[in-house]
Formats: structure tokens, sequence, C-alpha cells
């Protein structure tokens, strides 16, 4: 049986948005964060990162350090009980960048490419499915991929490229949203 999913946007929304993440000791989760993943671990969804890294395709760092980064992120959570089941991450800028990795592709995000392989990989249901981003591009994302779309406050709260799309909540922080999740989640189960 597939599961529901909440998609998590990586800077800006689990950890403080630094600009590009070149340091490993510039990582810093919010507070709130392991929290909020450890109550998707227990409802029964996937707790899943998707995250444009450009740094990678503009020469800032390689994919081997967003490797790391991620390996990092997931044994801070795991200390405190929370757990990721995947981290998708999309290294390509259309305009910008290196050889293989300038390129228009379908992963990054407004694009749908990593939350439809996640479904693919992880055996999702996207019509229960949720995204979470500090950007109007991730409610974007949730929208071009059939999933709602919560936007937090935190990180860039909202700006970024403007966009026709419409959070379906707005939260103060990531446990806000995954707070208004659980509760509209239960909501769906029992108008079924």
């Amino acid at each position: 049986m597939k599961s529901g999913a909440v998609f998590f946007d990586r800077d800006g929304t689990i950890n403080e948005e630094v600009g590009y993440l070149a340091d490993l000791d510039r990582l810093v989760l919010y507070p709130e964060a392991a929290r909020a993943i450890r109550m998707v671990n227990e409802s029964g969804m996937k707790a899943v990162v998707v995250t444009n890294q450009s740094g990678v395709a503009r020469g800032y760092f390689d994919e081997a350090f967003v490797t790391a980064v991620h390996r990092r992120m997931a044994e801070l959570l795991r200390a405190d009980g929370a757990r990721i089941d995947g981290f998708y991450y999309c290294p390509h800028h259309p305009d910008e960048g290196l050889g293989e990795y300038r390129k228009d592709c379908f992963c990054r995000k407004p694009k749908p490419g990593m939350l439809l392989a996640a479904a693919r990989d992880m055996n999702i249901d996207l019509e229960r499915s949720y995204m979470v981003g500090d950007m109007m591009k991730d409610v974007e994302t949730a929208e071009n991929a059939g999933v709602r779309g919560i936007l937090v406050k935190t990180g860039y709260g909202g700006g970024g490229t403007p966009s026709t799309a419409k959070p379906v909540y707005m939260a103060s922080n990531i446990l806000d949203a995954v707070e208004w999740i659980m509760r509209d989640d239960r909501r769906e189960h029992t108008d079924r």
C-alpha cells in the first residue's frame, strides 16, 4: 500500500538559510526541525528532502559535498530521534554553470521531477502528500506534482520568483507546518 509523504525543502525550511551552504560548519538545523520530522515519522508518512543545489553547477561545491551535508543532517536529526527517508537534489541550473550541470532539467524545482522520482522509488501516494518550503517555487512545485503546498515564514519567507501558486497554509515554521499537516491528514482520513 502506498503511503503519503511530506516533502521538505532543505535550506530555510529544515536548516538556517545561509546563501550557498558550502561549509559543513554552517549547517544549523532549526530548533523545531527534529520534532517536526519525528512527528512525520510517527504518523507513518515518509519524510523526504527535495532541494535545488545549483551551487554544484556554479562550481561552489561538488556533489560529494551535497552528500556530506545530507549525511550530517541525517546524523543530527537521528540524534533527536528523527529520520529522513530520502534525500533528492538537483545539481543543475538552466542558465549558469559548468559542463553537464548547465541544463534545463526536469528535476529543478518548480518542476516536479524530484517528487515524482521519490514517489516512484518509495511507493508514495502523491494525492496524500504535502510539500513544505520557504519559497513560492516550493508551492509551485507542489502544484506541479499534485501535492498540497505549505509555505513557511523562515528562510526566504515566501520570497523568490513571483508565482500564481497558492499555498494551502502559511506556517510560521516547520513545526507549525507539520502540526497543520497532521490535522489535515486526520480530516482526510475521517472524510473517506
